[in-house]
């Protein structure tokens, strides 16, 4: 008789299952900014938009498919225009100023509290370590009313920091700054919310023989007598998704404005509608439903494999 095996159901890797604070994941750009000094914005938000059918040319060396056109599986992310909303010095850490933009959006100040007066100046800082940026979206034509802020780091030393950002306090930062077709980035969002879901649903437990007591759907024992007590690591019912999670190494397969290419859909995107902006294909899915937020970043440990990967984007399918 084969040996009976039972390992424990669902991962412990992510713990507790609870739902996440806000919708837009914070980042730990002290590591991400150590392993992409070469780079200078290593931050920026996108909208997931669904996913399509790629058809591409495989450029891969040594790949089985090499000069051959293949259709892949894509994600697309539209990446609207980012805009300086402050500016932050840092000194062993912590935050010991912040400089806010004079030039802002008359609508942003209507959505967001702002100070009366700005007295504050860049050049009022002078013994600081770090330097770095609050962002948020412009919104023109887009399918959301109210922009989106977050922090975002830059890459290089303090003085190429400075100057960007004195440069780009009165233009927007588009995705082509941040990122170029074939290039890998991480992607950190919130996953689809599922609500409470049963054992059987949310760690993949089997189901009970159709004649066992007090139910199928659950788990037989959730343990002995002694101890007197039920283990946390005993699967049992509760929140499924909307959990913060990362996907790392995603590939850019093309990247453009729908000016330039439109590949918008008759009568839009399900659950979406038209890009009106700048928009990037990543290679495969991306958590979360549409209209997501996304926080893409530079990539914290890029693979070979993944790096190697070359593909020329003809159409979607």
């Amino acid at each position: 008789m084969a040996k009976l095996s039972r390992p424990r159901r669902g991962s412990l890797q992510f713990w507790p299952r609870k739902r996440a604070k806000k919708l837009i994941p914070s980042v730990n750009w002290k590591i991400v900014s150590s392993q992409n000094y070469d780079k200078l914005i290593l931050g920026f938000i996108g909208y997931k938009v669904g996913m399509a059918s790629a058809y591409v040319k495989d450029n891969t060396p040594d790949s089985m498919t090499k000069s051959k056109r293949i259709i892949i599986p894509v994600t697309i992310i539209e990446c609207p225009k980012l805009k300086i909303l402050s500016t932050r010095f840092y000194k062993n850490g912590q935050v010991m100023g912040e400089v806010l933009n004079k030039n802002l959006n008359k609508e942003l100040i209507k959505k967001i509290k702002m100070p009366k007066t700005i007295s504050k100046k860049i050049e009022d800082y002078k013994d600081y370590d770090d330097i770095r940026i609050v962002i948020y979206t412009d919104l023109k034509n887009f399918i959301k009313k109210n922009p989106d802020i977050i922090e975002i780091s830059l890459g290089g030393d303090l003085q190429g920091k400075l100057n960007f950002i004195k440069e780009h306090l009165d233009k927007n930062i588009s995705v082509s700054e941040f990122a170029q077709q074939g290039s890998l980035i991480d992607i950190k969002a919130v996953t689809k919310g599922k609500g409470l879901q049963g054992p059987i649903k949310r760690f993949g437990a089997g189901l009970r023989q159709h004649k066992a007591e007090k139910g199928v759907r659950k788990i037989g024992s959730i343990g002995p007598w002694h101890p007197a007590r039920v283990s946390f690591r005993v699967p049992m019912a509760g929140q499924m998704g909307f959990f913060n999670r990362i996907q790392y190494n995603n590939s850019i397969i093309y990247i453009s404005n729908i000016s330039e290419k439109n590949i918008n859909v008759p009568g839009g995107f399900n659950h979406f509608g038209n890009i009106n902006g700048d928009y990037i294909l990543v290679s495969g899915s991306v958590q979360g439903p549409s209209k997501r937020q996304l926080v893409i970043t530079q990539p914290l440990r890029p693979t070979r494999k993944q790096s190697k990967k070359s593909y020329e984007f003809i159409e979607l399918r």
